[in-house]
């Protein structure tokens, strides 16, 4: 049975692979959009263009014969009529008039003997003068002054209405010399239908050049897009560390161009870190050559130190005064100068990754404790931790770690060091406080940094500046991580923050290690 919260996840993956796949098409997306508009818009105005001028020339070819047809037939018949024709005369003449070539329908308007207008109709009644617009009218019985350049009193003019969806051409004149007044009425429906139907063939046209476009976008962004897509995978295995990645070049364009140099960039990248890497693991190889080769002569020197310190401290006072403070300074130094190198050989492990934890059940008050007592700062050191918390980590690290944030509470700020454990979830949070001044602003930032020390003038109370560092590094291999800042009520404050089982990466570093060992074999 399907829960509810795989449905949620079904889609919530399914919606991360649509978004996924939108951001991976978009600039293909917008190339067909650009060249899918760039092309609509051509064929749409080319069409406009095409449609207004055969629209223009089919309804001026038909109006103009339309209209000098007319004109002719009102010449040649209208005008025979006499004077004062009657109803049947104009009707008869209508009739004629309607039977030329372009098959209009005409209207004749006289005034008989009596001064009663009489009207001749071509299609029985079905043109009359309430179809002519009144603008017409009015214009075609004006009477305009003749001059040199208006020879004749009236004119022929004409208009286009619709009627019903209808298209129809309307037109008037009076007869030159007088007589009856004429209107056609020409039906424009079959040019209309032409016009149509090239609207279609005009809108199909755009149509197949916008799919058109849309393919040839979609080749062009194939085209351009496929080595951009290669740059973008060989650009993610150089920053997964596989600088040996190369792009194949082919042609001469601008993306052939920045193939190649691509390749100079990731070949000189891989030199530089090469050298790099030679550098670091050459320093890396010497710091722990040169700690090794110390441990010889600083054991003998330890023990000779160590003789010359319970002869200070006999009481028979064999040492000259006059040389004590030079053997004790011996004593101390050699004794940092011991530190020093065990510091430098952990450093050298951490950077080599070679440090592994050795994880067992231990209980943190006790640990705390222990750590506290073996360098005799019970009187010094508040614990606030309860018994009986157990927690699985590596014991000597956290011993480690310890010592370096307590130790350097006390140097730095003071007794009392309060040190609080507490459980958060699945992690254990011990905070170290101390009462001193606090840590400058400017300090924070490198309190982990190797070898910073926050008093230059200071240099030799100061230690060897990598007991942070250290401290840090013991914290990362456990998963975990410490921070400083300053408490507001004064002092300063270390938070450690680790799994309360780290079995899971003891794990992991037994499966890097049998496969760093399956890979060299």
């Amino acid at each position: 049975m399907t829960k509810p919260q795989d449905k949620l996840r079904g889609w919530a993956a399914a919606r991360k692979a649509i978004l996924a796949g939108l951001r991976f098409t978009s600039l293909r997306l917008r190339l067909v959009l650009v060249f899918g508009l760039v092309a609509l818009t051509a064929a749409v105005s080319a069409s406009g263009i095409a449609y207004w001028l055969n629209r223009e020339a089919v309804l001026t070819r038909t109006q103009d014969a339309v209209l000098r047809d007319f004109q002719q037939e009102m010449q040649n018949r209208a005008s025979a009529l006499r004077l004062h024709p009657t109803q049947d005369e104009l009707q008869h003449t209508a009739g004629q008039m309607a039977n030329s070539s372009q098959r209009f329908s005409v209207l004749l308007v006289a005034d008989d003997e009596d001064g009663k207008v009489v009207t001749g109709n071509s299609d029985l009644d079905a043109f009359t003068l309430e179809d002519v617009p009144k603008s017409l009218q009015k214009a075609v019985n004006k009477k305009q002054s003749i001059s040199s350049n208006n020879k004749y009193a009236y004119h022929l003019y004409w208009q286009r209405i619709v009627d019903h969806d209808k298209p129809y051409l309307v037109a008037g004149t009076k007869v030159i010399g007088g007589g009856p007044t004429g209107y056609l009425l020409k039906s424009l429906e079959p040019e209309a239908k032409d016009l149509n139907s090239l609207a279609w063939s005009l809108g199909i046209a755009t149509g197949l050049a916008l799919i058109g476009s849309a393919l040839l976008a979609q080749a062009a962004a194939t085209t351009v897009l496929k080595p951009v897509h290669r740059l973008g995978i060989a650009a993610r295995r150089i920053g997964e560390g596989k600088l040996d990645t190369r792009l194949r070049v082919s042609g001469t364009d601008e993306l052939a161009d920045l193939s190649r140099t691509f390749n100079h960039t990731a070949e000189a990248l891989e030199k530089r870190v090469a050298d790099m890497s030679a550098r670091d693991e050459a320093s890396r190889r010497f710091v722990a050559d040169m700690s090794h080769e110390l441990r010889t002569p600083l054991t003998a020197i330890t023990a000779v130190t160590e003789i010359l310190e319970e002869e200070l401290d006999a009481e028979t006072g064999s040492v000259d005064p006059m040389i004590e403070p030079a053997v004790r300074l011996v004593v101390s130094e050699t004794r940092r100068l011991n530190d020093l190198v065990e510091n430098l050989m952990e450093v050298t492990r951490f950077d080599a990754g070679t440090a592994r934890l050795v994880v067992d059940n231990v209980d943190i008050a006790d640990q705390i404790t222990a750590c506290i007592d073996a360098r005799a700062w019970l009187d010094a050191v508040d614990l606030d931790a309860e018994r009986g918390m157990m927690v699985r980590l590596d014991p000597r690290r956290l011993d480690v770690i310890l010592a370096n944030l307590i130790g350097n509470a006390l140097k730095h700020g003071g007794s009392p060091v309060r040190v609080s454990v507490r459980r958060e979830e699945t992690d254990l949070v011990i905070e170290v406080q101390d009462h001193g001044p606090g840590i400058p602003e400017d300090v924070l930032p490198h309190v982990f940094d190797r070898f910073y020390k926050a008093s230059a003038s200071r240099p030799r109370s100061e230690g060897s500046g990598l007991g942070l560092s250290i401290a840090l590094e013991n914290a990362h291999i456990h998963g975990g991580e410490i921070t400083a800042a300053n408490s507001p009520k004064g002092g300063a404050v270390f938070t450690l923050r680790l799994p309360q089982d780290t079995s899971a990466l003891l794990a992991d570093d037994h499966r890097d290690a049998n496969g760093t060992e399956g890979n060299a074999g």
